[in-house]
């Protein structure tokens, strides 16, 4: 029995090592047949000698499925930052830090991981709990998804008692290379590593979370009754590593602010060399009684500050201008680009918006042109740089006839589009459909834009009802995908028959009626018939509903193509549930508009907790708004809000006022 657990500390040390090395060092300790064969002995000792199977066994990364993730109380609050900009800001900052901690306050520089935050929990060095941020006061408790990510160690290399602060993160590459898998099987494309890596860890089976090339930076901790404790932020970052945690290598200890902006300035560039995605810097006080001497805000500590880079901003020559149809038949012009380093990423394509912009802008084929990335996600033409070919080149004019099927284009009284109001459009058909399955309508998984191309050449599907027709030997005459994706695919078809109204009536690309117009009738309307008895008057009662959407609405019901659709899909089995009544009246009568990126909650997730709560959402600031929930990357929605004076809330203070009771 001596000789077994010998051997078995023996090889968990090895292997813990290993994964150290390897995920944390970057220096690779065992080669991967030694790893493999050691790993395979210890499972085959715990079987043998289940008793000495512990919680800080590497055999304990591999996952398991969860029914769900519980809530968890934090011991210590976690925290957001406050932003600031530009060189005043930080300048301003420091200022009011000098005045209470006197002068010659030194700084530590990080750099700010765009990823998932989380809390770690060790006690005498085994890892016990790991949990989300939450809304900083309550998060989920993710901790067997978290033993599958091999940066984060299962045991330190000494028994202390610590809650350690980290964000967890996609490398750059494995991102890419999940997005092609994904797209191979047409499965869901996520939009940006952070995205990728929360969806990642928040996988009930956490063995899919173990497949996620995932990692993580420790920036913070809180020590329980350890001798020596580290005085300063920067010697407790140098402790961390010590004890085995991975520390972004680029962190640096600054004696002043000129320090601090000579830094900022040399990553503002070489960020995108880097395998991470990052989109600031992080300033904190270094001295730990200071620290505790400035406090925190209701939000944030006023020890530290975020500095955001700028989205960058690049010129390109513009090679040509595509035109899409899209699921209203409205003609978008799209920017086709000579390729272009931006914001870490190659871009070759870029929006123009709509052929007022290009008219604004006077965009000619031909032009070097100016972009940036808005919300560091989609490129758009911001301006058209002035160069000597410029007059010589043909002004743009916009077409007068549908890219797509031929048909004459048409303007609408109030609109900037042009539109194709050809009901036989192949590429609106398509668009309608990429539409039905989004998140945002149906939320219909696994079925992507290539897989819709490809049921439609094939004329398996001429609209979105057909998709329910649709059998598992269907999908695997699709190119590329096999059985296990096609069940995938049918299965999620099947699970959207009973979506609830609002989605269905969002799904139906109603002119006019967006997600919002569509949770206000589904508030009033318990079914598609109530809906089709209804009249324009009925829907003009209703607060937030205009003439305009309630004469679409009237119409929509009452054409005949559409009701055919409608009893197709109703003899198909599709039958959307009636919302359930609010769970409470908190936010009763209360208006919010949503702006901006929220850190902890997608903005429909947002919208579910509001109308839960009695609240309802809108799209735009008015007077009538109660309150703008504002995240990063606000836009012009906060300052229309700041003009009128409506009171702005950080998610933070959407989240205590929901739990208030």
């Amino acid at each position: 029995m001596q000789s077994a657990i010998d051997r078995i500390n023996y090889l968990k040390d090895e292997i813990n090592k290993s994964n150290y090395k390897y995920y944390v060092e970057e220096n690779p300790y065992l080669s991967d047949f030694e790893y493999d064969q050691m790993f395979a002995e210890l499972k085959e000792l715990e079987k043998q000698y289940p008793l000495l199977k512990t919680p800080d066994s590497p055999t304990q990364r591999v996952g398991s499925v969860s029914e769900k993730f519980f809530p968890h109380t934090h011991k210590y609050r976690l925290y957001s930052l406050d932003n600031t900009y530009n060189e005043d800001e930080l300048y301003k900052w420091y200022e009011r830090v000098t005045k209470e901690c006197g002068d010659g306050v030194d700084l530590v520089c990080e750099l700010k991981i765009d990823g998932l935050a989380i809390a770690l929990t060790y006690e005498k060095g085994i890892f016990t709990r790991g949990v989300t941020r939450g809304d900083g006061i309550t998060g989920e408790d993710i901790t067997v998804n978290l033993k599958t990510v091999k940066a984060i160690p299962l045991k330190l290399f000494e028994p202390v008692d610590v809650e350690v602060r980290g964000e967890i993160y996609m490398p750059k590459t494995s991102f890419e290379k999940l997005n092609e898998e994904n797209l191979s099987k047409g499965e869901k494309i996520f939009a940006n590593p952070r995205n990728a890596a929360s969806g990642s860890i928040r996988q009930l089976d956490s063995t899919i979370t173990a497949k996620r090339d995932l990692s993580i930076f420790v920036y913070s901790s809180v020590f329980e009754n350890i001798p020596n404790a580290p005085k300063t932020h920067y010697e407790g970052m140098m402790y961390l590593k010590k004890l085995g945690f991975k520390v972004n290598p680029n962190i640096r200890h600054c004696k002043n602010m000129k320090e601090v902006i000579e830094y900022i300035k040399e990553w503002d560039t070489k960020r995108f060399e880097l395998n991470y995605a990052t989109d600031g810097v992080v300033i904190k006080v270094n001295s730990l009684s200071c620290q505790q001497d400035l406090g925190f805000t209701s939000r944030a500590p006023k020890w530290a500050t975020a500095f955001k880079f700028p989205p960058e901003e690049v010129t390109t020559k513009l090679l040509d201008i595509e035109l899409n149809t899209g699921k209203s038949g409205a003609i978008t012009p799209v920017a086709l680009l000579e390729p272009v380093a931006l914001a870490g990423s190659t871009v070759s394509r870029a929006s123009l918006h709509n052929f007022d912009e290009i008219k604004r802008l006077d965009v000619r084929i031909g032009d070097t042109v100016l972009i940036k990335k808005a919300a560091e996600i989609i490129p758009k033409v911001i301006k058209v740089m002035e160069t000597p070919e410029h007059d010589s080149l043909p002004v743009y004019k916009p077409p007068a006839v549908c890219p797509a099927c031929g048909s004459p284009l048409k303007e609408r009284e109030g609109e900037v589009n042009l539109y194709c109001e050809n009901p036989n459009c192949s590429q609106q058909a398509v668009a309608k459909i990429e539409f039905w399955v989004s998140s945002e309508a149906m939320d219909i998984d696994y079925i992507g834009p290539s897989i819709i191309r490809q049921l439609y050449d094939k004329r398996f599907i001429s609209n979105a009802a057909d998709l329910y027709r649709l059998t598992i030997q269907d999908f695997m005459q699709l190119e590329g995908v096999k059985e296990k994706s096609a069940h995938n695919m049918y299965t999620s078809i099947q699970n959207s028959k009973t979506q609830p109204l609002n989605k269905l009536l969002t799904a139906l690309s109603i002119r006019h009626i967006g997600k919002e117009t569509a949770d206000l009738l589904s508030q009033k309307f318990a079914t598609v018939e109530d809906i089709k008895n209804a009249e324009i008057s009925d829907f003009d009662a209703i607060e937030g509903i205009g003439d305009i959407c309630s004469e679409s609405v009237y119409e929509f019901f009452h054409d005949k193509n559409n009701l055919k659709m409608l009893e197709e899909l109703k003899a198909l089995g599709v039958s959307p549930v009636s919302k359930s009544l609010p769970k409470s009246d908190k936010l009763g009568g209360k208006t919010f508009v949503l702006t901006g990126t929220l850190r902890n909650m997608t903005r429909d997730e947002a919208s579910e907790i509001i109308k839960e709560n009695g609240g309802k959402t809108s799209s735009s600031v008015s007077k009538k708004t109660d309150f703008v929930l504002a995240g990063e990357n606000p836009g012009s929605k906060l300052d229309k809000a700041q003009n009128l004076g409506v009171i702005i809330l950080s998610e933070v203070d959407f989240l205590k006022m929901v739990k208030e009771d």
